[in-house]
């Protein structure tokens, strides 16, 4: 039985309440009438779904002069940097998953713990873990692996020159842009938030002057994008950035250094892959648990759904038996999943048909397993945020980026202009204690120096006679992997149009805390009082925020959450 520790409770009241006033962990205010949401549908050979309508303008431009998927794609990254600050990035990390030429990488941008990180660092004397030290302040943040993956991406599968793509977030960043109110209030919610907890950092002296509908300039971010335009991955990991970053860590007792920059690298893995029904599922491989955990969902619903009749979308019967799968998706996350480079991660056994229709056996249709009763099956870690991409050629690029909770570690570099992760925090700090969003982990996921930590993360497509006809992905800590196999699900189980994909409510449980369930408004009252009535917590909470595409006989449908301020455009290219 994994132990109840009333620190995961606190560090959780903190996020969940600084949340709600962010687009983190996809809770997101209901969008305005002035929201510039779309779902389009045409029959036109490129589409992009984004999280703000400055990164689709420019994905969208960057394709109509001939880039293809992936020159989009680090464009837009560049430019979230700049205007989705809670969660796009050059401080961060992420996972690009790309399909071109009809082959598929994947590129494993996720941070690092600094050389000097150790296994206990979060815990005190007496061996407890130290709240918030994980969570908010330079301590928080692990190497960041943006600009790397980026570089990365472009070295292996861009057309268009480097300067090119990084100058639209360059001219973002020093001319200014229009703060969406979302954004403002957003902002303004983290700065009441920090002050009322008195945490020592510097995000309103950056921060404070974004108010809605006014044009906001970061000059030294500015600066910053500008040596990664000019000197390309040099440009962060060395030379002045990096004195920058290594001087402003020294001088805040970080751990970060120049040798932690130099020393980074951004690697290309092999993408999971998997027949599923007609299709072949792509997916995010480790030191993403998501992909192992959405294969592990959607095959065991298939075996245990075979030869029935089919349930109804979001019905009781529904949202139990995908509640029950998630309780063995979870045991098995937090038992074997980690850095591949340092733990041999069992990918094969746990999603082959013969471990997953033994572990259906024990599920039960009529009531809740009992929580402390499901353990690993093998004998033997929600500031995020998702775009989709496809091009004239059909490449295709699904790509989730993450600081962690909402605007990170609050932490900006001062001279350089960017937030800083708290991505430690996904590290496992102490075995059997959860962290902010609740999973918990072992020694598999425990800090060392140089590991990337466990993620969420789930970029993700489905190929049909190897074509593309999904590209998907969300924003939200563990709810992540609950978005994206619902997302496909609801479009290829019940057939929904991208649109009511990403906009229908959707439900989330992960073993921990026990026996609840999250969900969406919008779920019918009788299915909240049936499942109730069967034992379950039912918490209302808005998660995620899709992106989506769907190829439908060559037709593209893209859309995106309507509860972001996110923009998705189908276009002729």
């Amino acid at each position: 039985m994994l132990p109840y520790n009333p620190v995961r409770l606190i560090r959780t009241i903190f996020v969940v309440s600084l949340c709600a006033v962010t687009v983190g962990c996809g809770q997101q205010q209901a969008a305005s009438a002035s929201s510039t949401t779309t779902a389009t549908k045409s029959s036109a050979k490129a589409a992009v779904a984004m999280p703000d309508s400055f990164s689709a303008d420019v994905a969208k431009n960057i394709l109509q002069k001939g880039g293809n998927a992936v020159d989009a794609a680090i464009a837009a990254q560049f430019v979230l940097a700049v205007t989705l600050p809670e969660a796009g990035n050059i401080g961060g990390g992420g996972f690009m998953l790309v399909y071109k030429d009809q082959v598929a990488d994947f590129i494993d941008y996720r941070e690092q713990a600094p050389l000097s990180a150790h296994r206990d660092m979060y815990l005190d004397e007496q061996g407890n873990v130290i709240p918030y030290q994980s969570l908010i302040g330079v301590l928080s943040s692990g190497v960041p692996g943006t600009v790397a993956g980026m570089w990365l991406a472009h070295e292996k599968h861009g057309s268009l020159p480097w300067k090119e793509l990084v100058q639209p977030a360059v001219t973002l960043a020093e001319q200014g842009f229009k703060v969406h109110p979302k954004l403002a209030s957003s902002i303004e919610g983290h700065i009441q938030r920090l002050e009322k907890r008195g945490f020592e950092v510097n995000f309103k002296d950056y921060f404070s002057s974004a108010k809605a509908d006014e044009v906001f300039k970061q000059t030294e971010l500015a600066g910053t994008l500008k040596r990664i335009r000019d000197q390309g991955r040099a440009g962060f990991y060395q030379g002045e950035t990096a004195k920058i970053i290594s001087d402003f860590m020294r001088q805040k007792q970080g751990l970060i250094t120049e040798q932690d920059l130099l020393s980074y690298q951004a690697k290309s893995r092999q993408a999971i892959k998997t027949k599923w029904r007609e299709y072949e599922l792509m997916t995010a491989a480790p030191p993403s648990s998501g992909g192992i955990a959405i294969i592990q969902w959607l095959k065991m619903y298939d075996l245990l759904t075979k030869n029935q009749t089919k349930l109804a979308h979001n019905s009781a019967p529904y949202v139990h038996l995908l509640a029950e799968i998630g309780k063995r998706v979870f045991a098995d996350r937090a038992e074997y999943l980690g850095d591949p480079d340092f733990v041999e991660v069992p990918v094969d056994a746990l999603i082959a048909d013969d471990y997953l229709a033994m572990r259906s056996q024990s599920i039960l249709r009529d009531r809740i397993s009992v929580t402390e009763d499901i353990k690993p099956g093998l004998k033997e870690s929600e500031q995020t945020t998702h775009f989709s991409i496809m091009d004239k050629w059909g490449n295709a690029v699904s790509n989730t980026t993450t600081i962690n909770i909402g605007f990170g570690s609050s932490v900006v570099v001062e001279g350089a202009g960017f937030l800083l992760n708290d991505e430690m925090d996904d590290f496992s700090a102490k075995p059997g204690v959860a962290n902010v969003f609740g999973a918990v982990g072992g020694q598999a996921n425990e800090i060392q120096p140089k590991k990337r930590m466990l993620s969420s993360m789930t970029p993700s497509m489905v190929l049909k006679d190897k074509q593309v006809v999904m590209v998907t992905g969300s924003p939200g800590g563990t709810t992540i992997i609950s978005s994206v196999y619902l997302s496909i699900l609801n479009a290829l189980e019940f057939g929904l149009s991208a649109e009511d994909t990403v906009n229908k409510p959707r439900f989330h449980h992960q073993l921990l805390p026990k026996n609840v369930i999250r969900y969406h408004k919008g779920i019918e009252a009788k299915v909240i009082t049936d499942l109730e009535s069967m034992g379950y917590s039912m918490k209302e909470r808005r998660f995620g925020d899709m992106h989506v595409i769907i190829s439908i006989d060559g037709n593209l449908d893209a859309a995106s959450e309507a509860n972001g301020r996110g923009k998705s455009i189908v276009f002729e290219d």
